[in-house]
């Protein structure tokens, strides 16, 4: 007789692997039971506000810091095994740590000389590096020499120049004015999909965090609170303070006055609002308190109901405040129905619609899928 064996795939192991980790300093959790997988190639950005423990986690995963408890594991080798001038991970700090004495070129070959490169080579790969960040004609510059944006890209050369199965970014761009911070975004996107090289980025800026990553960590207080790619991270926030914490929302507290499948209405002041429940949230029961949020972008508005009259639900409100920001006009509107509770709407296309004064009356309006309902 003829055994036919079946073969199963094995799942691959993940470039980094981060198990039920925790950091406690003088019996405070900086990070809690923090677990997550990231794959070869893939860029994660963690995100959340100062103290979140973000950095901590970064600094753990780098073996800087040792957990008090749980394991990380980078190509399946717990680094805690791997002694750090073993260890195969760049990394790009805030503050650049350049030597000012080299030119840029000597400052991406020292990481190669460090590892004891052939040096017969060590040229042709810096000025490979060089090519790849955009400073080819630059090598023999000192540092004061560059500017702000060039010494960002000098650090990222040298970071890569040795090819590290890891790059770890801590607040590279956070120095930086917002024209070129934005620019060095885009930059870090190129590389890293040119390169393909596993990064973990940390910041507290989600305009970074939805621009460069393919997945998104979510923290607060130590804890991560949502793993997911930019979209469901900016469109299905876990939880109110995701959805509070990436773009601008306003928020709604409310009582539930019915349910139906997959979402409910609620009382806000005197205006009954519908929304949906975030996926994997549970039925809201009635009577429960929920709070609502309902984006910015997500409000139309006009100076009369009629163009409204498609929405499921249309209010009335006074305009307190008026914001331009070029590509978009930011307004205040305070609305007696939500007992005077101020909301904030963009409008997007500031150059063909007119502008509402302040103290000018206008009505405003949503639909039930613009609205997340969350536990109180």
């Amino acid at each position: 007789m003829t055994q036919t064996q079946t073969s199963t795939s094995v799942p691959a192991t993940p470039a980094v692997s981060v198990r039920d980790v925790s950091m406690v300093y003088s019996g405070k959790h900086a990070v809690r039971d923090a677990s997550f997988d990231l794959e070869t190639g893939r860029f994660l950005t963690i995100l959340g506000p100062s103290g979140s423990g973000k950095t901590t986690l970064l600094r753990m995963i780098a073996g800087f810091q040792s957990p008090t408890s749980g394991e990380i594991a980078i190509n399946g080798e717990a680094v805690s095994a791997v002694p750090p001038h073993r260890r195969s991970i760049g990394m790009v700090f805030q503050k650049l740590a350049l030597f000012p004495h080299m030119t840029a070129a000597e400052n991406v070959a020292f990481p190669l000389k460090m590892r004891r490169f052939d040096a017969r080579q060590i040229p042709a790969r810096v000025e490979r590096f060089l090519d790849l960040v955009r400073l080819g004609g630059f090598a023999d510059r000192r540092i004061h020499e560059l500017s702000g944006g060039q010494q960002q890209r000098v650090a990222i050369a040298r970071a890569l120049v040795f090819e590290p199965d890891l790059l770890l970014l801590d607040e590279p761009l956070a120095a930086l004015d917002r024209k070129l911070r934005e620019e060095m975004q885009l930059e870090f996107r190129r590389i890293q999909r040119e390169l393909g090289v596993t990064t973990i980025n940390v910041t507290h800026d989600q305009r970074e965090a939805l621009v460069v990553s393919d997945e998104i960590v979510v923290m607060d207080g130590g804890t991560i609170l949502q793993k997911a790619d930019p979209t469901s991270t900016y469109r299905r926030p876990a939880d109110a303070f995701v959805a509070g914490f990436i773009g601008v929302t306003n928020k709604l507290p409310a009582a539930v006055l019915r349910t139906d499948a997959g979402g409910a209405t609620a009382r806000t002041g005197e205006l009954e609002i519908s929304g949906t429940l975030p996926v994997g949230c549970e039925p809201t029961a009635v009577g429960r308190a929920v709070l609502g949020a309902l984006r910015a972008e997500q409000i139309r508005l006009s100076a009369s109901a009629e163009p409204l009259s498609n929405l499921e639900t249309v209010t009335s409100g006074t305009v307190v405040d008026v914001i331009f920001e070029g590509e978009r006009v930011v307004y205040e509107i305070r609305v007696p129905a939500l007992e005077d509770r101020t909301l904030r709407v963009f409008d997007h296309d500031p150059a063909e619609h007119a502008v509402h004064a302040v103290g000018a009356s206008v009505s405003l309006g949503w639909n039930r899928r613009d609205v997340l309902f969350y536990p109180a």
